[in-house]
């Protein structure tokens, strides 16, 4: 079979492009040491938020909610906070049975949260109360053109 000379160019140039061009790099997950959680109350229609620490066991209402693991990604990243988190309910019997085992979405709660008749309660967040919040901080902008700065705010007018 006998390639024509452009194809056999096109070709080369595409296999070195794929070659070099480097793959997006994602940062290193963020873990946390709180979940925080939304829950339904089905019965009064109340919505609570609640916080648990990673490894730790909270009640909410008849349910006992374990979150394994809850990591985020940095503000320089597309938002994607995960949690792996297991939901065991309290029998009227005084035993427990597993009705969740897997990963929750804060970005999609609907997609995996647990649904029970009386209460759901899906992931919200997670957060490290240790680590700065890049928010809380104002940025270094110089101010604009036009705009006086902080500094011309403090010098008195000039008398006439």
């Amino acid at each position: 079979m006998k390639l024509s000379g452009g194809y056999l160019v096109s070709g080369m140039i595409l296999a070195a492009l794929l070659v070099v061009a480097p793959e997006p790099s994602h940062a290193q997950a963020i873990q946390n040491p709180l979940a925080v959680f939304a829950g339904l109350d089905k019965i009064t229609g109340r919505i609570t938020t609640f916080e648990i620490p990673v490894n730790e066991v909270r009640r909410f209402g008849a349910l006992n909610v374990y979150p394994r693991i809850c990591n985020s990604r940095p503000p320089t990243e597309e938002p994607k906070t995960t949690s792996f988190v297991q939901v065991d309910e309290n029998l009227l019997s005084g035993g427990t049975r597993r009705i969740f085992s897997g990963w929750m979405l804060a970005e999609s709660p609907g997609l995996n949260a647990v649904e029970h008749p009386v209460y759901d309660v899906w992931l919200i967040g997670c957060r490290d109360p240790n680590r700065k919040n890049v928010d809380d901080e104002p940025p270094d902008v110089p101010p604009a053109q036009g705009e006086p700065s902080t500094q011309d705010e403090q010098q008195p007018a000039p008398a006439e």
